[in-house]
């Protein structure tokens, strides 16, 4: 966990993907946030918590990071972490202000009507995981990036950023993708009364772009965007388009009542 405080806005809280640790989160990045006060968390079992003994599941997670997320933060969560950002707007209300989406959804299964990853493919990287996890997770690393023109070094990136810190957990692992798996929060998404606004990338083959239509369907007033060249990581491919994007949401809240 790192943290650096500024003035007196709310708090900005990144979650980090699958695989991943609290590192992916590029240099740049951080000085787009530098007039905010920002919090770079692991997952439990990932980065710095590879050895935390939480359970993994959706709820342990939560409960476990509600812990060191100050009330009333602005809380972004990309791809798994959208996920985890969801569900502590929805059962810690008191600490989520504002909910960012990253290429993330609420229910990463496909079902009628609803698009998303077959649960076949969900079921391979299972098995896969289970017979060799370093290349596993290497091989998702490298979809994340598919479809981006600068994929090989979108995918360094992310590689550097796992072999910064502790390689995750085991159960860590499997636990996240039967949370992507099994969780579908999309009932009660829908009746967050904060305000939501996220991105997504055009090329994205985990978080497909059509996924668009039917979440803005679920909530009406959030403010989503599409880049048009980007894959799953869109802060990794086109920080400068990533990071104009945020300081522009960023701006719309400083006029709403996300303040400590």
């Amino acid at each position: 966990m790192t943290k650096h405080d500024s003035s007196d806005k709310p708090t900005l809280v990144f979650l980090h993907g699958w695989g991943l640790n609290r590192a992916v989160w590029p240099q740049a990045l951080r000085d787009a946030v530098q007039a905010w006060p920002t919090l770079w968390l692991d997952l439990p079992g990932f980065g710095e918590r590879a050895a935390s003994t939480t359970p993994a599941d959706l709820a342990s997670w939560t409960d476990l990071l509600a812990q060191d997320i100050p009330k009333r933060s602005i809380v972004l969560g990309w791809s798994l972490g959208g996920m985890v950002a969801i569900d502590l707007a929805l059962r810690y209300p008191d600490k989520v202000c504002a909910l960012g989406l990253i290429a993330s959804s609420p229910c990463f299964l496909a079902h009628d009507g609803w698009p998303g990853m077959k649960a076949t493919v969900m079921g391979q990287f299972a098995a896969a995981l289970r017979e060799d996890t370093a290349l596993t997770v290497d091989r998702f690393l490298a979809i994340q990036a598919m479809g981006s023109a600068t994929a090989r070094h979108d995918i360094k990136l992310l590689r550097d950023a796992v072999a910064s810190l502790p390689p995750p957990a085991l159960a860590a692992l499997q636990g996240g993708l039967a949370i992507l798996e099994q969780a579908d929060l999309r009932s009660q998404l829908k009746d967050l009364q904060i305000p939501v606004f996220g991105c997504y990338g055009r090329l994205d083959t985990l978080v497909p772009a059509a996924v668009l239509e039917p979440l803005q369907q679920l909530l009406p007033q959030a403010q989503f965007s599409l880049f048009a060249k980007a894959s799953h990581a869109p802060f990794i491919s086109h920080p400068a388009e990533f990071q104009h994007w945020l300081s522009q949401q960023l701006a719309l809240l400083i006029s709403t009542d996300c303040k400590d």
